[in-house]
């Protein structure tokens, strides 16, 4: 059963397809849409405003989303927040990434299908262009995202959204086995790290 709060209130309403782990907490005026992973650790705290998860979504281990009051916070459909980051009052768009511990602050509005790379810190109110590649901190815009990246996030993206099912079929409490068996299957290499693209001269 996952840590799932009513504050002054508010009910989370979140959708049967999507998977809330049970060391994750969710609090308030949370509305989570279809097919979405919220990882252990993360904290999706809706007390002093609204957060808005669209269908397809995923929040990695240890990831926190909060606001000041009043504010939504908004991830569009397809999300996808890496370990660890910090979502603070933004939105963020459709089919974007945001890289581990990155920090995205109040009043950011992250386009579609964007990257923000790993510690990213983009700071308060930065408005971003669709399909752009941010890194650094405070972040710059580098360059577009290119239609080789955005395939490779997506691809990542479509393997969270299948482990929602997986997830309640077979995530189950279990006591460690004290030896390595010897016939244990080998998962298979379903996504491979992305290679740096080369400059064009």
């Amino acid at each position: 059963m996952a840590n799932i709060f009513e504050f002054n209130g508010y009910k989370p309403v979140v959708d049967r397809s999507s998977f809330i782990h049970p060391n994750a907490t969710v609090t308030g005026n949370v509305i989570i849409g279809k097919n979405v992973y919220v990882g252990p650790s993360a904290a999706i705290r809706g007390d002093w405003g609204q957060i808005i998860i669209e269908d397809g979504c995923n929040i990695q281990e240890n990831c926190t989303i909060h606001m000041f009051p009043g504010t939504t916070v908004l991830l569009k459909e397809s999300a996808h927040i890496g370990h660890g980051a910090i979502i603070h009052g933004a939105t963020i768009g459709k089919n974007s990434l945001i890289g581990m511990n990155s920090v995205i602050m109040d009043n950011v509005v992250i386009g579609d299908e964007c990257i923000v790379g790993a510690l990213c810190m983009v700071p308060a109110e930065m408005v971003v262009e669709n399909r752009k590649l941010l890194v650094g901190n405070p972040a710059k815009i580098i360059k577009d995202v290119s239609d080789e990246m955005l395939q490779w996030k997506t691809k990542g993206t479509q393997l969270y959204q299948k482990l929602p099912s997986e997830c309640y079929a077979t995530l189950k409490p279990c006591e460690p086995l004290r030896r390595i068996p010897a016939f244990r299957p080998q998962q298979q290499e379903e996504y491979k790290k992305k290679k740096k693209e080369k400059k064009k001269k």
